[in-house]
């Protein structure tokens, strides 16, 4: 074994020891399925923001989008990340304050499928059994992307075969993830936010120097063809006014991600939220630029070009070419934690769904707080397995992962959450109809190509979704009193 594997090795041992460490600080602490899941509304603006950036970015942000960028250039790239710029705004401004007052009062819910229950009065727990089927869905394929990118990176860096690097991976989100529950994984994703943070400018600042200054940095990349630095050309691929409407589609996702959504619900007051917006978009902002730039600078600062389908492993080799080992070492862990970010909230809310919404409330199972507990960590461990067997293609990219989940939950959950918060007239029945409409759009618009079927999967389940649960909501003619009152409290409490 080489100094410099062993440099790394020493910084990821450190690294994945520490995480552990915290999630082990935190166990003691969860006495209750609220303490699991939600911290006990009790959690920090700080800790609130960078932990809903870091498990919103995941392995995404640091393989998947600067390896579009590297290998097409900012086209792509640019208005994906404008899309998610916008979308981070919007739910952070008008998601964020209400959903953290509606959802106490309403039976102090803390899922998403719960909330939706409560606030629609559903008796029949229709709601909360079809969003646990699509949340096991898409959180599963959504994990998996976690996973491919823990093993990528573990196989990059020490040559580890990827199967047995992506249960490296798996064992190390699990260990902090079951033990702490909700307040590890926002302490987790805090450090592993800042750390992506510091990774991403920090690489960028050195490569645009040993570029030459950004002068000489923008005239090498843009060598490589004219797309690389101008988003709005057409260079004949294909990628024009659709391709565009589809990147900027990635914004409508922010309203129905849970694992972004209960942070909202976590926060210890509302009064925290504009300053936790403040910190998330300059978090945001900051890293986008730092990712895009890292993809197309890589371009002519990589030495050895990278090989085909090996893209997405752009910030490994620029991070290993440019750092001393230990320094670098720490940087990869960087990569890491993006993974392991999204990973670990998304093990989380998918178990609060299946042993909340399940097994308490359609099972109707009473159980005591510490039996919900287990039943929530085993459910973690079945959820990873399902996604570690997805994550064993080694072709699978992290991107195209990312973007299908992202798009059913977008489509299946974010009209309703806006319209659970906005409007009145909302029904049970216009809720059942919009999740189904959907959540099978998207399934079934993913598996269709050509023409309008290019366009990105969550437009069309989007609007689907929202077409329904209005037109089934205008003709439902069983408004339940109950929740109009509710629903007219909770808007009042709002607007004081």
């Amino acid at each position: 074994m080489s100094i410099a594997m062993i440099a790394h090795l020493t910084a990821f041992v450190l690294y994945l020891a520490f995480m552990v460490y915290i999630g082990l600080r935190y166990m003691k602490k969860n006495n209750s399925s609220e303490d699991f899941f939600l911290g006990g509304r009790q959690v920090g603006p700080w800790m609130t923001a960078l932990s809903a950036e870091a498990s919103d970015m995941s392995g995404w942000l640091l393989m998947g989008l600067p390896g579009v960028a590297y290998l097409t250039g900012l086209k792509e790239a640019f208005w994906t990340a404008v899309g998610l710029e916008i979308g981070t705004y919007l739910n952070w401004f008008f998601v964020a304050k209400r959903l953290r007052n509606y959802s106490e009062s309403c039976g102090n819910a803390i899922t998403i499928p719960e909330f939706l229950t409560n606030r629609f009065k559903d008796k029949s727990h229709t709601i909360s059994f079809i969003s646990v089927i699509f949340i096991l869905i898409f959180f599963t394929i959504y994990t998996a992307s976690g996973f491919v990118a823990c093993g990528q990176l573990i196989n990059s860096v020490f040559g580890v075969p990827y199967v047995a690097a992506v249960i490296i991976g798996i064992a190390v989100i699990l260990a902090y993830t079951m033990a702490g529950g909700f307040a590890a994984v926002c302490a987790t994703d805090f450090i592993q936010g800042t750390l992506m943070f510091l990774a991403l400018v920090v690489t960028t600042v050195i490569m645009v120097i040993i570029l030459g200054g950004p002068v000489e940095a923008t005239g090498k990349v843009a060598s490589f063809g004219h797309q690389f630095l101008n988003p709005f050309v057409d260079d004949g691929t294909g990628f024009g006014a659709m391709s565009i409407i589809s990147a900027l589609g990635w914004g409508l996702g922010y309203f129905g991600m849970p694992h972004i959504l209960v942070r909202f619900m976590g926060v210890t007051s509302d009064k925290d939220i504009p300053l936790s917006r403040r910190i998330a978009m300059i978090w945001v902002t900051i890293a986008f630029i730092g990712a895009l730039m890292i993809g197309v600078l890589a371009k002519s600062y990589l030495t050895v070009p990278l090989a085909a389908g090996k893209q997405e492993t752009v910030i490994i080799a620029t991070i290993k070419q440019m750092y001393p080992a230990f320094i670098g070492g720490i940087f990869l862990c960087a990569i890491l934690a993006a993974a392991m970010s999204t990973a670990d909230s998304q093990l989380l809310v998918a178990a609060s769904a299946f042993s909340e919404d399940f097994v308490t409330t359609i099972l109707k199972r009473k159980l005591s707080q510490k039996q919900m507990v287990v039943i929530s960590r085993i459910t973690v461990l079945a959820i990873a397995f399902i996604a570690f067997l997805i994550s064993l293609n080694q072709h699978s990219t992290i991107f195209k992962l990312v973007s299908y989940a992202w798009a059913g939950f977008g489509a299946t959950f974010g009209p309703l959450i806006l319209l659970a918060l906005f409007w009145r007239g909302a029904t049970n029945k216009g809720a059942i109809a919009g999740i189904i409409a959907g959540g099978i759009t998207v399934i079934v618009w993913h598996q269709l190509h050509g023409g309008i079927f290019d366009m990105y999967e969550i437009i069309p389940g989007f609007f689907m979704c929202l077409l329904f649960a209005v037109l089934f909501s205008v003709t439902d003619k069983n408004k339940n009193p109950e929740m109009l009152a509710e629903f007219d409290a909770y808007s009042a409490a709002v607007k004081q």
